[in-house]
């Protein structure tokens, strides 16, 4: 089933409280500045963003130019999907990041929130012929039946046509390999999102390496990978915890990232 949102308007929900707001802004600017030290952002490229009400139309995003090493919660500009424009505006989001996360806000109900990196070993991955992940240990099995990929690139995503072709390509799914392009990961929550992506790029650098062995890879069966996709997603806690452990370290070490 396709569960993407048809309609062209969507009224927006009730918007968070200030306190609920500040909290999503913390998790959004800290999943900035953690996939930076990773070595995961790209000069000022990139974006991230996170629907603030249930309706999607309402999201924060990342300013234009600034880099992800420096991202304050205060940085995140608020952008309707409905506004046609937002490019005129003296803080106008990057025009990619406006395309892709507008019309994925607008028309994907699951995107809560949308994180679109480069990555060095899922670009890798993207740029093969068959850019399917084989299931050859846990990180890799977690993404088992659920990679959607887009063999559809054309060129940057600078227009409302290249934006509705993404939201379709994603659908219900949650994690979006762009052929000659990248990745996109779509969930519910900053937590869910920053912990997919991080796992995701980890699965794609285990594959890449056992691929540049040239020696066969140990593929389990289909009932293997499927159990341990299941069990992934069963471990509850865990995405919660790995962001609130991002946090603590960036309290310690970089606190004005919530400022």
């Amino acid at each position: 089933m396709n569960a993407i949102e048809t309609l062209s308007t969507r009224a927006p929900g009730v918007m968070p409280d200030e306190d609920t707001m500040n909290t999503m802004r913390c998790d959004l600017a800290a999943a900035f500045r953690w996939f930076a030290r990773l070595g995961m952002h790209e000069a000022v490229a990139n974006h991230f963003s996170v629907a603030v009400e249930p309706s999607g139309r309402y999201f924060l995003m990342n300013p234009r130019g600034r880099h992800f090493s420096r991202i304050r919660a205060s940085d995140l500009i608020l952008l309707d999907t409905e506004d046609a424009s937002t490019l005129d505006r003296p803080d106008a989001p990057d025009p990619t990041a406006w395309h892709i996360h507008g019309r994925i806000h607008a028309r994907c109900p699951h995107a809560r929130c949308v994180m679109h990196l480069h990555p060095r070993y899922a670009t890798a991955l993207a740029s093969l012929a068959d850019s399917r992940m084989p299931p050859i240990d846990q990180n890799t099995m977690r993404f088992f039946g659920r990679l959607v990929i887009d063999e559809g690139f054309g060129g940057m995503g600078l227009s409302t046509d290249e934006g509705d072709r993404l939201a379709a390509a994603l659908g219900d799914g949650n994690v979006l390999l762009m052929g000659n392009h990248g990745v996109l990961v779509a969930a519910d929550t900053v937590a869910a999102a920053l912990d997919e992506m991080y796992y995701f790029e980890r699965a794609c650098e285990t594959l890449m390496i056992a691929y540049a062995s040239g020696r066969p890879l140990r593929i389990v069966s289909d009932n293997v990978a499927a159990v341990t996709q299941q069990q992934w997603a069963d471990y509850g806690q865990f995405a919660i915890d790995h962001l609130s452990e991002v946090r603590a370290i960036l309290d310690a070490e970089e606190p004005e990232y919530r400022s």
